[in-house]
């Protein structure tokens, strides 16, 4: 008995030293509080930047001394004007950590107006969440902003609120004595006026707004892919959607270029989810969007549509850019292994997007480029795709792209499993998809090329008699440039069964600042200087208008463009049409020579004859908005654009 007393207690001990065993080092975590512990599970590192070795004079100065110069930049831009000193902010999250005086900037702002008492919002502190890395911004929109969600394949679905879409009409320019000789004005202009005062109304409204809450945003990023003309932009804003939206959709500086990023070029102020005040001049609703060309500022007010941002710093570049003698465009790129460089135009459905996505060719970009003397750049760092019926077959490279990182606006899924139903449109039909360019396989890193061989304009012309591929002069690209052409099919519920023309200045009217011609000339001088090409391409109808003839088929428009890229459309024989003057050639290589002249498709020739002249009329109606502005020496630039136009023997 005692022996088998004895077993036991050696097996009791065997037992606990096997407990201990199991669990190898240190029982406890030498820790005193649960926040001690937590603040173990992260390693220090760069916000949000990729690790850099590269020395310079920079790293001399201390972290602190980088954070207080970084905090103090900040606390500059979220000044208020009306008064001394910009808010006290904070690094980090108010509900994770306590500010450390350390971390905290209080910096002078320029006084341009009389100041005023000191308000509640001075006495508080404005936590600033700067640069966040995706995952962070994941867990901030999922624990604060409702409606964000994360989908069956890792992209982070949230809402834009009331406002689905961009909002044209309430977008506003300062005009000031520099913008008013500058900038186009008047009919056919995107461009609605206000003045600085009403602009800075706005802006206090923003700031106000910004500076009450807990926490804000900050990015601090890039646009332009070329080193010699990017344009360093910072972006505040109330919500980690629009903050994922901005670090996808601009230029992510590495630690090194973060740590140097200093006095940003231009700044946006999102206080999107706080409407403009309706008495304000100007103001026509709770939304308005106040772009500030002389303080390099940009307002957003009444709308959360991230879009907006995008496209404010794409006006932007529409200005600057062609100051530094560098066209900026609303168009798709692409390069070929050879390093040929092809440039696509078009509006919404004309197959920009599809037909400048080649698996045989590197994508240098989707949506904005500059082109210099030194080639072609993209403007951005991500893409913003539409989501509306998307499927896998159709277009895999955005499919496998809607991922971890990604945002996913206005669309449905599933409440349980989460999986996107991309052709419900109860949000809207605007769906879209907001990732980083990388996300794209074939990508061409950094997003740079050289000058283009081949400058591809798309339309889709649903009248069917413009040709499927016509090759252009220069007067003629300057013409169809500037003209912007596509014809959309209204729904069958407006009563509406014949196709409507469409028509938009450099194929992104909404988006430029000087006058069409400007731009026009810019490219043609480009086209001229390096020998690139211009070609018009009808991705539209053949054999008759919507509802008696029939789509292109897509497999032809593809040959037309690989035969565009090989070169092989330049060896082959031409012929004219009549009215627009267009060179068609007889033969190209997969497509059935019939239907490569228009007239040919069509049973009825009186029917094609009367609907060419038709859409002559409407080129020449359009183009009427632009017959007044004169460029090049003694208006003889003008003149031939005009000439290039159709031509009506009853004009």
């Amino acid at each position: 008995m005692p022996a088998t007393s004895g077993s036991v207690a050696n097996g009791n001990a065997m037992g606990r030293n096997q407990v201990r065993d199991d669990e190898e080092g240190d029982p406890t975590v030498k820790v005193q509080t649960i926040d001690e512990l937590h603040s173990l599970q992260k390693k220090k590192s760069a916000p949000s930047t990729p690790k850099s070795s590269q020395p310079t004079s920079f790293f001399n100065i201390s972290e602190e001394e980088r954070n207080k110069q970084q905090l103090e930049s900040i606390s500059a831009s979220l000044a208020s004007l009306t008064r001394e000193s910009g808010p006290k902010v904070v690094k980090g999250d108010p509900a994770a950590r306590k500010f450390e005086a350390s971390r905290v900037a209080h910096v002078p702002a320029h006084i341009r107006t009389p100041t005023i008492a000191v308000s509640d919002s001075s006495l508080k502190f404005t936590h600033v969440l700067y640069n966040l890395s995706p995952a962070e911004l994941y867990e901030q929109a999922i624990k604060y902003e409702k409606g964000s969600f994360v989908t069956s394949t890792g992209a982070l679905a949230t809402l834009s609120g009331a406002k689905t879409g961009r909002c044209p009409r309430d977008k506003r320019v300062v005009k000031d004595e520099a913008t008013e000789n500058e900038l186009w004005w008047g009919k056919g202009s995107p461009n609605i006026e206000m003045d600085e005062h009403s602009f800075m109304v706005n802006r206090e409204r923003a700031v106000d707004y910004l500076n009450s809450l807990d926490k804000v945003f900050v990015n601090d990023q890039f646009l332009n892919w070329d080193p010699e003309n990017r344009i360093k932009v910072r972006i505040v804003s109330a919500r980690a959607y629009h903050s994922l939206f901005m670090h996808n959709m601009c230029i992510r500086p590495t630690q090194q270029e973060l740590e140097n990023f200093g006095t940003p070029d231009f700044t946006i102020y999102n206080a999107g989810q706080f409407p403009c005040n309706r008495y304000t001049h100007y103001m026509t609703s709770s939304t308005s969007i106040d772009l500030n060309l002389g303080r390099k500022e940009m307002v957003i007010l009444g709308t959360q549509y991230a879009g907006e941002m995008k496209k404010g710093l794409f006006s932007l570049m529409h200005y600057l850019m062609p100051k530094r003698q560098i066209l900026s465009l609303h168009s798709g790129c692409n390069m070929g292994k050879g390093g040929d460089v092809a440039l696509f135009f078009g509006l919404s459905g004309t197959g920009k997007t599809t037909l400048s996505t080649d698996h045989n060719r590197y994508l240098i970009g989707d949506d904005e480029h500059c082109w210099s003397e030194s080639g072609v750049s993209n403007i951005e760092g991500g893409c913003y795709a539409k989501c509306i019926d998307l499927s896998k077959e159709n277009e895999p490279d955005i499919w496998n792209a809607i991922k971890f990182g990604t945002v996913l606006e206005n669309v449905v899924f599933d409440e349980h499993f989460r999986e996107v139903d991309y052709c419900d449109k109860s949000v809207t039909e605007n769906t879209r998809a907001a990732y980083p360019i990388e996300y794209i396989p074939n990508v061409k890193l950094p997003c740079v090329g050289p000058h283009p061989k081949n400058v591809i304009l798309l339309a889709c012309d649903a009248f069917g008699v413009l040709p499927p591929v016509s090759k252009l002069s220069l007067s003629q690209t300057m013409y169809h440039f500037i003209s912007g052409y596509t014809a959309l099919v209204a729904g069958t519920e407006e009563g509406i069964k014949e196709p409507q023309a469409t028509f938009s200045a450099c194929f992104g009217a909404a988006f430029i600042m000087l006058h069409p011609t400007k731009y026009a000339a810019m490219l043609a001088e480009k086209m001229k200087n390096h020998g690139a090409t211009g070609w018009l391409v009808n991705t539209g109808w053949s054999g008759g208008s919507y509802g008696c003839g029939s789509r292109i088929k897509l497999s032809y428009t593809r040959k037309i463009i690989d035969a565009i890229h090989s070169g092989s459309l330049m060896n082959v024989e031409y012929k004219k049409t009549e009215i627009f003057g267009l060179e068609i050639p007889t033969e190209v290589q997969g497509v059935p020579s019939e239907i490569l002249n228009p007239e040919n498709t069509w049973s009825d020739k009186q029917a094609y004859k009367e609907t060419l002249k038709k859409l002559a009329g409407l080129f020449k109606n359009n183009f009427e908005t632009f017959t007044n502005h004169q460029i090049g020496e003694n208006n003889q630039l003008t003149q031939e654009i005009l000439a290039a136009g159709p031509i009506l023997d009853d004009a």
